[in-house]
């Protein structure tokens, strides 16, 4: 194992705080039967876990992927920032490497967090000008963070005012039984909105009567008061 990726664990375990780690448990539902059953956490707070990231960016894919089978939370996250830092200055050969390497390791991506923080930065950056189907194919899975991922990855599509992706995950997703997956459908509904009200509503005027009560909130939540209850009640 690399002396560098042994200096940053230790420093993880060194800096971690036992009451982050227990509020982080509860946040991220780590009990049985619950999303995040398992996980371990250090006890990091995000900002800390961002420097530690710049301070060892030059580990290795080989290293990385050691920090993204740790059952350690902090450590997966830690893996994903480096990761994110080393596409954004890669030549596209780089990338590609870099794209399959996430994919790879996409069972290791494996709560929220570490979904939103990473998908559109590397997932959605690579596909932006390419063949989306493996989106499509994650928004079929049956594991719950690859359908997260699907959504998420569009995240950089509607930044770039390119919405007929998520439009189409979205409705693959609205009849998706979990509320982690209502709520990223809204939030990037939401988005959409943000930047295009039409196209938002468009998709909300055929759809949101049979939407999930959380992603039809998560859409509509930026819209005035009475045209947001007009939505909820059913009478648009």
């Amino acid at each position: 194992m690399a002396k560098r990726l042994i200096e940053l664990q230790k420093k993880i375990k060194m800096l971690g705080s036992p009451e982050v780690s227990k509020t982080m448990k509860w946040f991220f539902k780590t009990g049985k039967g619950e999303y995040g059953e398992g996980d371990v956490f250090a006890g990091l707070k995000v900002p800390t876990q961002r420097k530690l990231a710049r301070e060892f960016r030059d580990l290795s894919l080989v290293d990385l992927r050691v920090l993204l089978n740790s059952p350690v939370h902090e450590e997966r996250l830690i893996s994903l920032f480096i990761l994110i830092d080393k596409f954004a200055k890669s030549t596209e050969k780089e990338r590609q490497v870099i794209f399959k390497f996430y994919i790879e390791n996409r069972k290791r991506v494996n709560n929220w967090d570490l979904v939103d923080l990473s998908a559109p930065k590397i997932m959605g950056k690579y596909l932006l000008e390419k063949d989306k189907g493996l989106l499509f194919k994650f928004a079929l899975s049956k594991n719950l963070w690859e359908r997260r991922i699907a959504v998420l990855s569009t995240y950089e599509f509607i930044r770039n005012e390119n919405y007929d992706t998520t439009l189409k995950i979205a409705k693959i997703l609205l009849e998706d039984d979990h509320d982690l997956i209502h709520k990223a459908v809204g939030w990037m509904l939401r988005e959409i909105g943000k930047r295009d009200l039409m196209t938002e509503e468009n998709f909300l005027k055929t759809h949101y009567k049979k939407m999930p009560r959380t992603m039809l909130r998560y859409a509509i939540e930026k819209f005035p008061e009475v045209k947001r209850k007009k939505y909820l009640q059913g009478k648009i």
